[in-house]
């Protein structure tokens, strides 16, 4: 990690080193003394502090990593992983919802349908991605896609990353959660392989919208819960103060959702998270798909669907009488 991008308060100890790295520079140009020795020091501390530091994120902590500003999104990772993309647009019904992009892409050779929220990376982006919330014409757009990717025998890679699906009005009326439900139904029966990762947020039916898999992995500093912090803080204590209780009680963490068998793999980040280095984590991210693609496009597709409906049925428990 060659240097600290943006700081949350918890990062506070290395910003101080970095700032103390940056004035013995200055000190060294300015009078020509050979500072190396405590340069040499001061980069072994931030090591030791980065190590220890990454490694014992608390729930809220984590969920903030997952909302760095400068943390790769759908487009950026398709960009790093595939030779090509070809963006298709719009559900056939109401519009494009540009929330959700989709379409068809390579990886070394091989033909894939990638799906995946786009939050935006600056303002005007934001408003026009509509911070990554899907309407249900973004939903009913993924489902068609992922409908052509199974006529065409090609796979589908998900890439999760939103703060829910919209709750507007506009949304309800148009039907959110048929829409919602209709794909967590298409996609347990779906004829090819699919693979999800969330890369980011992973919020309520908005996630899960596009997150029902044959794997499902976790980047290391996400989460992935029914409802956000803040959310579930305000329904509880009537108040958002309570936000870093909420986050350790939900168990929202890659680690936690492994733990309690709700996804198959927890994908480590980059020293720092992602956005240090997006280039190794696009690396990580298509060796990981092209180890699973070799595996389950030789599993018959009936045993393939079974195996996925198996798995999402086997979560949690059902208590009768």
């Amino acid at each position: 990690m060659e240097q600290l991008k943006t700081s949350f308060d918890f990062e506070k100890p290395l910003a101080d080193l970095y700032q103390q790295i940056e004035k013995v520079k200055q000190i060294a140009d300015k009078t020509k003394v050979d500072m190396s020795a405590t340069l040499a020091e001061l980069d072994e501390k931030v090591a030791q502090t980065s190590k220890d530091l990454y490694e014992h994120l608390t729930g809220w902590q984590k969920v903030q990593m997952s909302r760095h500003a400068e943390r790769p999104q759908t487009l950026d990772y398709i960009s790093l992983i595939c030779d090509d993309f070809i963006e298709l647009h719009g559900d056939r019904t109401v519009k494009d919802d540009k929330a959700i992009i989709g379409g068809f892409a390579t990886i070394d050779g091989q033909t894939v349908m990638i799906i995946g929220h786009q939050k935006g990376k600056n303002t005007k982006e934001r408003q026009y991605r509509n911070f990554g919330m899907a309407n249900p014409e973004g939903y009913r757009k993924a489902l068609r896609l992922m409908r052509l990717a199974e006529k065409f025998n090609k796979p589908v890679i998900s890439f999760i990353d939103t703060m829910g699906a919209y709750p507007g009005l506009e949304a309800e009326e148009r039907g959110q959660g048929e829409a919602i439900a209709r794909n967590l139904l298409e996609m347990s029966v779906l004829k090819v392989p699919i693979l999800c990762f969330i890369v980011g947020e992973g919020a309520s039916g908005g996630a899960l919208g596009i997150g029902i898999g044959d794997k499902v992995y976790m980047l290391e500093h996400t989460w992935y819960s029914v409802i956000s912090p803040e959310s579930c803080s305000s329904i509880l204590w009537r108040s958002w103060d309570f936000k870093e209780r909420a986050a350790e009680c939900l168990k929202l963490t890659s680690e936690d959702m492994f733990k309690n068998q709700l996804i198959d793999g927890v994908v480590k980040e980059p020293l720092g998270g992602a956005h240090q280095n997006p280039e190794l984590m696009a690396q990580t991210l298509k060796d990981q798909i092209l180890i699973d693609l070799k595996v389950l496009k030789k599993v018959d597709t009936d045993k393939l669907i079974a195996k996925r409906i198996d798995k999402f049925c086997a979560m949690g428990v059902v208590n009768e009488g």
